[in-house]
């Protein structure tokens, strides 16, 4: 095994501290190790297999993913330099010592070097206006080898700005419109990046620390509470003067590498965003029928032909009847949520995502749907459902409850009406009877009547046939009927029982 150079270990822990999830797995794939687990796991292990098993593949697997990741830079260079110093800016200290030594500066920070810096922009947001750049992204820079870091700069307000703030109305109590805010993204000159804290964060303004968002609690077991990301108002402990500024941001050197900016912006509401939506971004009816009627033409390579596509009248954020329907242009269903709850979400917790499909829903997407817009006003709160129809037509959906009763009433088959007092209609004698009806020959009579159909006397007592001999059935229901039981009683089956547990002939005297 060759043997280290002096520097070359932590040189290697810099660059492997700096990776994220995707290129610890292909790192520790390369060389046979497992890639599952949490990220903490897979750099214990990429650093474990760095301290120990060094060797020129493993080398060469480091520098090949850090310089794909940090194309602009040299990134053994970057890895020699203590705590990952990057090569063409100077730190975010504003030190005495670098004052005296005639240093240009721009908004408190040194300007950059004849090699210009990995340009880091940040994604817009769809509530805050940038209207001036008082501080461009610019990289916290480790100043030991101490976890938590102290990052200082400066900025200077132009009275034009002093007053722009001073002036401006307030879109609550006690938060003006036009704002001073902080952000913070990782440092990558590839793509636009989000917001993103460094860990143990904290921000002090001349002195005060100011509120950072905290974290949201999670319900759901094993899952880290999340902090939302977003800018740091930082308006209310500025000097609206020109009186100089200084900004102090304590965070977590666990080798991510982070920039901060300050910028002059207008805030707006989730009512502001609704009046632009209304008059910028509105999709006439005529062209969401075109929309349906090219989704519902016919595919002769299809084996299903498509007559009707359903949708739901119910916002799926709130459920509750949509006001205002809105989709975003680049999802494939037609199914809507309504604005207005939507960008009232989106301005507490911004996630901008899609609630029916989850895929990324950006502000400058969203549309209103001009046709469901219609349909809304012309249909009842009672229906909740439509079907749009090939020919872009569409037909209302009634409840399925009231479909499923109106089904049920056409589907009942009529039956013929029964005496409730006739013994053997159910399975059981009646409860309420004035004769004890024991005995074949009351059988009989009670199965001629039902075959005859005939109505039950209103005295509630047993209809019997009188075209029967009187004198047989006397002779039946008296003692040869009960002895004739009881000969056959050995031989005859369990007598049978109906509904209710007791027998047949069975009947309650009251």
């Amino acid at each position: 095994m060759p043997k280290m150079n002096d520097g070359q270990p932590s040189a290697l822990e810099n660059m492997v501290k700096s990776f994220r999830v995707s290129d610890l797995q292909t790192l520790l794939a390369s060389m046979g190790r497992s890639k599952s687990g949490l990220k903490q796991d897979l750099v214990g292990r990429a650093l474990r297999l760095v301290q120990t098993e060094y060797s020129p593949e493993l080398l060469k697997n480091v520098r090949q993913l850090y310089e794909s990741r940090f194309p602009r830079t040299s990134g053994w260079l970057a890895a020699r330099r203590p705590e990952g110093i990057p090569v063409s800016y100077s730190s975010l200290s504003s030190t005495p010592s670098a004052t005296s030594q005639g240093a240009e500066y721009l908004n408190g920070i040194t300007k950059p070097l004849a090699t210009p810096a990995p340009e880091v922009k940040l994604v817009p947001l769809p509530f805050y206006q940038t209207l001036e750049t008082l501080l461009p992204p610019t990289e916290l820079i480790a100043q030991n080898n101490e976890k938590l870091q102290d990052s200082q700069c400066i900025f200077e307000l132009t009275p034009s700005q002093a007053d722009q703030i001073r002036n401006a109305s307030e879109i609550r109590p006690g938060i003006r419109s036009i704002q001073v805010v902080l952000r913070i993204c990782y440092t990558d000159s590839i793509g636009v990046q989000e917001d993103q804290y460094p860990p143990n964060i904290a921000v002090k303004v001349n002195q005060s620390y100011c509120h950072v968002p905290g974290y949201y609690p999670s319900n759901k077991p094993g899952v880290e509470p999340r902090r939302p990301c977003r800018p740091v108002n930082i308006t209310p402990w500025l000097h609206l003067s020109t009186v100089t500024n200084r900004i102090t941001v304590t965070w977590g050197n666990f080798g991510k590498r982070y920039s901060v900016a300050v910028y002059l912006v207008r805030m707006f509401t989730a009512s502001d965003l609704f009046s632009q939506l209304k008059l910028c971004s509105v999709e006439s009816a005529e062209r969401c029928r075109e929309r349906i009627q090219d989704k519902l033409r016919f595919d002769p390579e299809s084996e299903i032909a498509t007559t009707g596509l359903r949708v739901s009248l119910i916002c799926p954020l709130v459920k509750m009847r949509i006001g205002v329907p809105c989709r975003v242009l680049t999802c494939a269903h037609l199914q809507c949520f309504d604005a207005v709850f939507f960008l009232q979400m989106n301005e507490k917790k911004p996630t901008w995502t899609c609630p029916v499909c989850d895929k990324p829903a950006p502000f400058e997407l969203l549309t209103i749907d001009g046709l469901l817009s219609e349909i809304l006003k012309e249909t009842s709160e009672e229906i909740e459902e439509i079907e749009y129809l090939t020919d872009g037509s569409w037909q209302p959906i009634s409840d399925d409850k009231e479909k499923e009763k109106e089904r049920e009433r056409s589907d009942t088959p009529e039956y013929s009406l029964v005496d409730m007092c006739v013994p053997e209609t159910n399975g059981h004698s009646p409860a309420h009877s004035s004769t004890s009806l024991s005995g074949k020959s009351t059988g009989a009579a009670s199965a001629s009547v039902v075959s005859a159909g005939p109505a039950a006397p209103a005295g509630g007592g047993v209809v019997v046939d009188l075209t029967l001999d009187s004198s047989s059935e006397e002779e039946g229901g008296g003692g040869g009927g009960e002895s004739e039981d009881t000969e056959d009683s050995a031989d005859s089956p369990t007598p049978k029982r109906g509904r209710y547990n007791y027998d047949k002939d069975l009947v309650t005297a009251y």
